[in-house]
């Protein structure tokens, strides 16, 4: 099995060299970061990247395990995560959602895969009911302060 250096790199290496995340970042950049030890943010700027251009499996099958071994739980669930979707397809929605004080939640809620509310998508069963699909909400924090803009946080179904 492949170190966590290596695995990143070898994430960068499947990237397309125009790939750029919102932030600015870059796949020259991921390798700079490497270089220099950065590991943490590589992976940060990795998936980043991975979030905003199509990228395979072995990419996030790449992240996961080098998040495993960097002991980073939260990111390791996140890049499975986006390797089972890629694997299975999904439908995607990104929700920017108001304060809990400011709309009618008044309070918050596990975000990280766990909460698995019922949606319609216009699906029909056999009989042409209405066929609900489970949704599984992932919060995120989108982005990152290091390249001068602020992060963003969204929803993901």
């Amino acid at each position: 099995m492949d170190d966590a250096f290596t695995l990143l790199r070898q994430a960068a290496d499947l990237l397309p060299e125009e790939a750029v995340a919102e932030s600015g970042w870059t796949a020259e950049d991921v390798r700079e970061d490497i270089v220099s030890s950065e590991w943490e943010r590589a992976l940060d700027a990795l998936t980043e990247i991975g979030d905003t251009h199509p990228v395979s499996v072995g990419f996030w099958e790449r992240l996961a395990e080098a998040a495993r071994q960097m002991m980073l739980d939260r990111s390791r669930r996140w890049c499975e995560w986006r390797a089972w979707e890629v694997r299975h397809g999904t439908i995607r929605a990104t929700l920017t959602l108001v304060a809990a004080g400011e709309g009618l939640r008044r309070t918050a809620f596990s975000g990280d895969g766990r909460l698995r509310p019922m949606w319609d998508i216009g699906n029909r069963n056999a009989d042409g009911e209405r066929d609900l699909s489970i949704a599984t909400l992932w919060w995120r924090t989108c982005g990152s302060s290091d390249r001068g803009r602020p992060p963003r946080s969204g929803w993901h179904l």
